[in-house]
């Protein structure tokens, strides 16, 4: 495979991929945080169904933690839904030690993107599809950005001394040892870099339509407030996005990671987690999971 050149996007999707809209009664549909390592998951996903032909299904990140998983999950939902649409989260960008794929960093996502269009399955590198069933017109915008350390607790003015706490305190993302920024010397220019190429091609977007802002990590802090553990947010998004569901129309805004499925408001947009979780976190829950959560509807 071909090193990416990281200013740039992956592919250029318009050679290969095109406009793609949908048509119909379908409704948006999404779910995130599949895990499918876990059995009880993986039954899940093999059970997942769209309520009608024309449904789309949005993929908000965390599939799996090896690449066969990966692949297995997007392979079986591309079969059923309309349309898949799929972000990264942190998961399938570790290498971890059991996966014979050992790719890293920059050619670990670009690897999976490949994988994604050969099953027909959207990524943060094609061109942005038109969403024209239930509560469109809406643009799909899946994003890969990645975090930066921003999200601090409280009285640590530095990345390094929020790291340095977390470690005192025993809470620290598995992303420190199998999510590797190769060719980037940080995670936080990976993301800067990131946030640099999806600005200049969201502001080439048609400002006239809403989008559907799609990403694994809360582009506001506000969701990470009520983790137990608060130094564990600086894994979980940047700053540098909190005004984007203004400044790029959003009529809604989808992710996952926290763990804590809910919808809440910004500035009159949804912000809705979506994800499924570990088994031992929706096990206990009063109802078993729902499946994907409908977006663009009312509260």
């Amino acid at each position: 495979m071909s090193t990416v050149d990281p200013t740039h996007t992956v592919l250029t999707a318009s050679r290969t991929i095109g406009r793609v809209t949908a048509s119909g009664p379908g409704k948006l549909l999404a779910i995130s945080d599949l895990h499918v390592r876990y059995q009880e998951n993986r039954q899940i996903v093999a059970e997942l169904a769209p309520q009608s032909e024309h449904d789309w299904l949005l993929v908000a990140g965390d599939v799996g933690d090896v690449y066969a998983d990966v692949e297995w999950a997007l392979r079986q939902l591309a079969g059923r839904f309309s349309r898949v649409v799929w972000v990264p989260g942190n998961h399938e960008l570790w290498t971890p030690p059991d996966d014979p794929v050992r790719l890293r960093g920059e050619e670990r996502y670009a690897s999976l993107v490949e994988l994604c269009r050969s099953l027909g399955v959207l990524t943060p590198e094609d061109p942005y599809p038109l969403w024209t069933g239930e509560g469109g017109p809406a643009l799909i915008v899946p994003l890969f950005l990645l975090y930066d350390y921003t999200y601090r607790p409280a009285g640590y003015p530095t990345a390094e001394a929020a790291l340095a706490r977390a470690y005192e305190v025993g809470v620290v993302c598995n992303d420190e040892l199998l999510l590797h920024p190769d060719p980037w010397p940080s995670r936080q220019e990976w993301c800067r870099a990131r946030l640099a190429l999806t600005e200049r091609r969201l502001a080439a977007r048609d400002a006239s339509v809403p989008t559907v802002l799609v990403n694994h990590f809360p582009l506001i802090r506000e969701p990470t407030d009520i983790l137990r553990y608060p130094e564990f947010a600086q894994w979980c998004g940047t700053t540098a996005t909190e005004d984007w569901h203004r400044k790029y129309g959003a009529a809604a805004m989808v992710y996952g990671h926290l763990h804590i499925p809910r919808r809440i408001w910004r500035d009159g947009v949804p912000f809705d987690e979506v994800s499924l979780g570990y088994p031992r976190e929706w096990k206990p829950r009063p109802h078993p999971p729902s499946g994907p959560r409908q977006i663009l509807t009312p509260a």
